[in-house]
């Protein structure tokens, strides 16, 4: 993690902090593709392997979900165990908001005794919840590892992990420059 610009100051004797997960710059493998690019992919790889089409139906699903919970609920409780400044959605008294705008995602791969851990690079933006063009910190988190020691077979749960590892380094910048 590296920080852009800022400095943690402003979090000093903050009990509470916002979180909105951003994926609207989101992009895929070395190729950097987009997100429905990224969704074509996966449609084609799951007609290649010649599985039914309803797999690529459940992915997707699972997909979106992951998206719109794991990952975020994955990123805030990482963040609530490594610090003690509590994170949660939607909480508009929060004097500050953390935009966690994802930028890129490896999914990595699972090959039983082989698999390469998810990477997820992301930019954290920490802005005044009540004028959020206030930008008061900026971090660059390239590469973040997403998996756990024995490989995990499905992506969603392996780049979940990469969100986890985001928040818990995060976390940790946090409690040491604020302190």
């Amino acid at each position: 993690m590296k920080v852009i610009s800022g400095n943690f100051d402003f979090l000093k004797g903050q009990k509470e902090l916002n979180l909105q997960m951003d994926y609207s710059q989101m992009k895929f493998y070395k190729e950097n593709m987009d997100e429905s690019d990224y969704i074509a992919k996966q449609e084609k790889d799951i007609q290649k392997a010649n599985k039914n089409p309803e797999e690529f139906t459940k992915w997707k699903k699972d997909w979106e979900y992951s998206k719109n919970t794991q990952f975020v609920d994955k990123f805030l409780a990482s963040m609530n165990k490594n610090t003690d400044i509590k994170t949660s959605v939607n909480n508009k008294k929060a004097k500050y908001t953390l935009v966690a705008q994802t930028v890129w995602i490896y999914p990595g791969w699972f090959a039983g005794v082989m698999n390469q851990p998810s990477k997820v690079s992301m930019n954290l933006k920490f802005v005044e919840t009540s004028n959020p063009s206030n930008v008061l910190l900026e971090i660059d988190s390239k590469n973040a590892p997403g998996d756990n020691f024995v490989g995990l077979p499905n992506n969603n749960d392996r780049i979940s992990e990469g969100y986890a590892k985001t928040a818990k380094t995060l976390a940790n910048m946090i409690d040491k420059k604020v302190k």
